[in-house]
């Protein structure tokens, strides 16, 4: 580790460890290769938000305060587990815990891989991974658009009817010239029944 310190701050100024310079590509490749800075944040009630950064290539973490990150709970081991940083990413390691190690809900055995969002339960103390390189997404900007809904009839509220106005007059009017006609045609039939009653009889 030390060496590699070593080899990236004499590359940001030209210069191997061994005294040969160092060419611009290979130094800009160098920095731009360096790992970003991981940390581990407890999310459980009680410990939500302390955290650590994961700048050596173990931390130590458990319950007594002789581990580089004391976790002061119950179901934590006095030495539950290790945090490995490799070039590969971050790998954590169980000390044969009691409660055992588990990441996303999965209990590891030995060593296992651990990527950023992930989350890392020790017992009952829950905490997730993150990427102090990585950007967090700006939040959506809504368009600036205001959308009318037609608001139907409330509840209580009854819907405005139209009253329509009915000429009962007209009804009657029809009606009355039909009761005319009618007994007109009567008349006229009973005059023509009787005349041609009388015509027989006279005969």
């Amino acid at each position: 580790m030390a060496t590699r310190i070593l080899w990236v701050l004499n590359a940001c100024v030209g210069v191997s460890p061994a005294g040969k310079s160092i060419d611009l590509a290979v130094r800009l490749r160098i920095m731009r290769t360096r790992p970003n800075m991981a940390r581990l944040v407890i999310l459980s009630e009680g410990l939500t938000g302390k955290a650590i950064e994961l700048s050596a290539e173990k931390t130590t973490i458990g319950r007594v305060d002789d581990n580089m990150f004391p976790i002061p709970e119950a179901s934590v081991s006095s030495h539950h587990c290790e945090v490995l940083v490799r070039e590969g990413g971050v790998i954590i390691h169980d000390l044969n815990s009691t409660n055992g190690t588990f990441i996303n809900g999965n209990q590891i055995t030995g060593e296992a891989p651990i990527k950023p969002g992930q989350i890392l339960r020790l017992g009952q103390i829950e905490m997730r991974l993150e990427d102090s390189g990585a950007q967090k997404a700006p939040p959506k900007k809504l368009p600036d658009q205001t959308m009318v809904i037609p608001q139907g009839v409330k509840l209580g509220q009854e819907p405005a009817t139209k009253t329509v106005a009915i000429d009962k007059n007209a009804f009657a009017k029809k009606s009355n010239t039909g009761t005319k006609i009618f007994l007109a045609v009567v008349i006229v039939l009973a005059v023509g029944i009787g005349i041609m009653l009388a015509m027989m009889f006279l005969k």
